[in-house]
């Protein structure tokens, strides 16, 4: 059974706008993503999520694992392992290929868990 699809409401809203600032991502003092084309996805009252674009990623750096949940609201998403500089973060970041129309705009992004890379900065200058 497909699990039920949900939209963006006043209840659960969600937005996707640009990022004009510079973000990167570091994990074992390695650079493995950096853009300046990140979407920023704001959730209801979850933290604000900065999506990157692939090219601007070093996959040759993650792994995909074999986990894969379902967000009503974005779609099933498919997660990384990350390792740089001798770490090693099962499920460090994740995608959703294939996203909701709502959201269809994270398509070809990948996301990155704070926790479990080094730092995700943001250089506003």
């Amino acid at each position: 059974m497909k699990p039920a699809t949900k939209k963006s409401s006043p209840d659960h809203p969600i937005s996707i706008t640009p990022n004009p600032h510079r973000i990167r991502v570091v994990l074992g003092g390695f650079i493995i993503a950096e853009t300046t084309e990140a979407l920023a996805l704001h959730e209801a009252t979850l933290p604000v999520v900065q999506y990157i674009p692939r090219k601007d990623v070093r996959m040759d750096l993650l792994d995909k694992t074999g986990r894969h949940t379902n967000c009503p609201y974005k779609g099933d998403a498919t997660y990384y392992t990350a390792s740089a500089g001798g770490l090693v973060r099962s499920d460090a970041a994740w995608s959703y290929e294939k996203p909701q129309a709502s959201v269809a705009a994270i398509a070809g992004y990948i996301a990155f868990y704070p926790e479990k890379v080094d730092a995700i900065e943001e250089f506003k200058d």
